[in-house]
């Protein structure tokens, strides 16, 4: 599990059942919960850009991910621009926005980061909620468009829509599996390890992070304009902290600082949240105690996890195959 994407056949079977999913269940339902699931794991991605494989907790995500959201509603509503335009401008305005933010907040460190990033997020909710002749407020943004055609290929329908968000999530898992195995990836593990040893090899640690900053609010911006699209309509609460809290449960229960962990954690806890619909405001009773029990016997997580048990079965085999060496030599 911990190597997913590093397994050709795993990987390809698995991109097989997803292009095959709405074929398959022809439930609209479905559907939209599997592009939800891909939305917010393109955002989680983004957020194990800085959190994981940087160390730094950013509570400012869901801030990220409305500037982006906003920004493609705002470029095509009000403006009138062409969706396919406003779609990577209001990804670079939210990547932008990171960089901003990052040159001051990565001044900090550990929970003063964190305790910043939270009051960027907090300022970034009321500046969406407060600024009617912008962003109409409570009211929100109403009327996004959906992407426009590409040639014959058009998204008018919850099929296609569905390919299309399918098609970001994987380009999104490319970029940041090729991100993880560069130099700058290794970069980054080195930087959250230890940043003084990172110091004096040379590495500059705030050129680093502020680059992951941006990313992984690029990330978030694009999974914010995935978002409005699909909606079409948006409102001051996906910039609530309540949104970031909850990209940080499908990161941690996924496994964090992983390739698989941000994907299986978001289609996981999605999934139980709806299965779970039915207990209405008491599911969180049965779901809350799940979550504990996985943090507490599984705190790098479901992939981290089983990652931890490979390698102590590996060492137990390992030692068994030492002890049966070790009789064979005493008996000859």
């Amino acid at each position: 599990m911990g190597r997913v994407f590093s397994n050709k056949n795993v990987l390809l079977i698995l991109l097989v059942l997803a292009i095959l999913f709405p074929l398959v269940t022809q439930n609209n339902y479905y559907n939209q919960v599997m592009i939800l699931v891909f939305i917010w794991s393109i955002a989680v991605y983004g957020l194990n850009i800085i959190s994981g494989y940087t160390g730094q907790l950013s509570l400012a995500h869901a801030g990220f991910f409305a500037i982006g959201a906003y920004s493609l509603g705002l470029l095509t509503v009000k403006a009138g621009m062409n969706f396919w335009l406003a779609f990577p401008l209001a990804c670079l305005i939210s990547g932008v926005a990171g960089l901003l933010v990052g040159i001051v907040a990565l001044r900090t460190r550990s929970h003063f980061f964190a305790i910043y990033t939270m009051c960027v997020g907090v300022i970034i909710y009321l500046i969406i909620d407060k600024w009617d002749d912008l962003t109409g407020g409570v009211r929100g943004l109403i009327g996004i468009p959906s992407p426009d055609a590409i040639g014959p290929i058009t998204f008018t329908n919850i099929v296609s829509q569905y390919y299309l968000v399918l098609f970001f999530l994987i380009l999104t898992i490319f970029i940041v599996k090729r991100i993880a195995h560069s130099l700058f990836g290794r970069t980054l593990v080195a930087i959250r390890n230890s940043e003084e040893l990172a110091r004096t090899i040379g590495i500059s640690i705030m050129k680093n992070q502020l680059l992951a900053f941006a990313l992984s609010s690029f990330f978030a911006g694009l999974a914010g304009a995935l978002y409005s699209s699909f909606i079409r309509f948006i409102g001051p609460d996906i910039s609530a902290i309540t949104v970031t809290f909850e990209l940080l449960l499908y990161l941690l229960v996924g496994g964090i600082g992983t390739l698989t962990g941000p994907i299986l954690g978001t289609f996981l806890v999605v999934w139980l949240t709806q299965s779970l619909q039915f207990l209405e405001e008491y599911r969180m009773v049965l779901f809350g105690p799940i979550v504990v029990l996985i943090m507490l016997f599984y705190p790098r997580g479901l992939v981290g996890g089983y990652v931890d048990l490979k390698h102590y079965l590996n060492r137990k085999k390992s030692k068994k195959v030492k002890n049966v060496n070790s009789n064979i030599e005493e008996a000859g």
